[in-house]
């Protein structure tokens, strides 16, 4: 039993010991630089669809002036499940969606998402994204860097 206690104490003064050790006070943050040189999004909204369970749709601008290329693989849209990035594509008589892959920018690129065009789909969005609001998109690269940006959500058939 004693043993028993003797063992807790050292745990909790070994912890009390490391924590001493740090030198960084608890008022010391370490800012993260924001955003990623040379990327730059514009004209970013959201359109909510006009029946709730469908695909919200996210379109912008987007342009790298970086000195290396820079790949996005993906986007996030804070409020909707998941998303997929899209294309459309001929097929025969026919245009159809397709899955878009990651996007190479070379530097001074600008690629444009919008209607008909390339887009992201932001599923199974939360009731809580109305028009008017904001909310926040996530920019995610091949390197796992990340940009967020805050879009204006837009009421189905608004300017897109």
């Amino acid at each position: 039993m004693n043993s028993r206690i003797l063992a807790s104490a050292a745990l909790v003064l070994g912890a009390f010991g490391l924590t001493a050790c740090n030198n960084q006070s608890a008022d010391e943050v370490v800012e993260a630089p924001e955003g990623i040189a040379g990327i730059a999004v514009s004209n970013l909204r959201l359109v909510l669809p006009a029946v709730p369970s469908n695909p919200a749709v996210v379109y912008f601008d987007l342009t790298y002036d970086g000195d290396a290329p820079q790949t996005l693989a993906a986007v996030a849209v804070q409020g909707a499940q998941n998303t997929m990035m899209h294309d459309y594509a001929q097929n025969g008589d026919a245009m159809e969606m397709v899955p878009l892959d990651p996007i190479e920018l070379a530097p001074g690129a600008t690629v444009v998402f919008e209607p008909r065009g390339k887009h992201i789909m932001a599923m199974n969005v939360s009731p809580e994204l109305t028009a008017g609001g904001k909310t926040e998109v996530t920019l995610v690269f091949a390197n796992g860097d990340k940009q967020t940006e805050m879009a204006d959500i837009l009421a189905p058939g608004d300017a897109r």
